[in-house]
């Protein structure tokens, strides 16, 4: 290729990309302008290191690209519009299509809570073996509803919060790794059937299930979207198909990334019915009915926008606008 046509060729556009870079301030047309140019360069960058690799030419190209997509996530990303997409497309469509990963997840979770639960009622030895008779009646009668009221309700919603999102950024951070997903999972299943049993065996289940559905519904969800997803991380890296590996890691780390914040919101709502529905003076029926509508909610949040967005290719990662300095170092 001739090095010095190829240059004569785009150098308008080199140019006008540094323009738009310089400037403080960019209307709506130069914004578009910018973000079409980026495209053009990275490509630009892309024949050059493949067919004519000029060092200068290369590190200048290079630099101009650092700098305007810079700008571009500047002009794209940092909007209201921005944050609108995020909430009605990107993290909907990102839970949609990994459904099935953090359903089969909330499936195993809870045939495993339903086995361990019957198993401690035909096993009450194993009950005198965790608490004594003492701490089983304190249990009973005034520590399970207590906790729920023992705070002041926002600065209980506040704690759980950052308890659940905490258990949910642990499935997330370790998903690569698989088993600690795992173990993170099975120890909070472990815990709620070791009280639901004692609550049961106690002719507490009413009280037990009154106090845990309005909230735990949502809340739990989330917990099985979030060790749902890091188990997807895993196997992106056991099995990446026909893409690199470090590219599928990539590409599900981003994903997992986008579902972690997104689960930030889920979770706040979790947190608020906990704290002002569940201990309040309001009918078990009715914050029954709270809970189920949240989570009927969430599920409708999936299907309905979050299939939508799918199926218009949106997949939860970032923009493709954002990802294409792939391309420019592509040689």
């Amino acid at each position: 290729m001739d090095l010095d046509a190829y240059a004569e060729a785009h150098a308008e556009e080199w140019r006008r990309l540094a323009e738009l870079v310089g400037r403080r301030r960019l209307d709506g047309r130069e914004a578009d302008e910018l973000l079409d140019l980026y495209q053009r360069v990275a490509t630009h960058l892309s024949v050059l290191r493949t067919s004519a690799p000029d060092p200068h030419l290369v590190a200048h190209l290079s630099a101009l690209l650092g700098r305007a997509r810079g700008r571009a996530v500047g002009t794209r990303v940092g909007t209201w519009a921005g944050v609108a997409t995020f909430w009605t497309a990107r993290f909907p469509a990102a839970l949609w299509r990994l459904r099935w990963w953090w359903v089969g997840t909330a499936a195993a979770n809870v045939a495993v809570t339903a086995v361990m639960i019957l198993w401690l009622l035909a096993h009450p030895s194993v009950e005198q073996q965790l608490l004594t008779p003492a701490e089983v009646d304190q249990l009973v009668e005034t520590d399970f509803a207590g906790y729920y009221s023992e705070y002041a309700a926002s600065h209980f919603a506040f704690q759980v919060w950052v308890n659940n999102a905490w258990v949910s950024a642990l499935c997330l951070a370790l998903g690569v790794l698989g088993l600690p997903v795992v173990y993170v999972l099975f120890q909070n299943v472990a815990n709620l059937a070791v009280i639901g049993s004692i609550m049961h065996r106690h002719d507490a289940a009413a009280e037990f299930w009154g106090l845990l559905l309005p909230h735990g519904l949502l809340e739990l969800t989330a917990v099985f979207v979030a060790g749902g997803v890091g188990l997807r991380l895993c196997w992106a890296w056991i099995d990446p198909g026909p893409r690199p590996r470090s590219q599928a890691l990539a590409e599900a780390g981003r994903t997992a990334g986008t579902v972690a914040l997104g689960l930030v919101g889920v979770l706040a709502v979790s947190g608020l019915i906990e704290g002002f529905v569940t201990p309040s003076g309001l009918p078990t029926w009715a914050r029954l009915a709270i809970g189920v509508l949240a989570e009927v909610a969430f599920v409708l949040y999936v299907v309905v926008p979050g299939r939508a967005a799918h199926a218009r290719g949106v997949t939860g990662d970032l923009d493709a606008t954002l990802l294409e300095d792939r391309v420019a170092v592509r040689g």
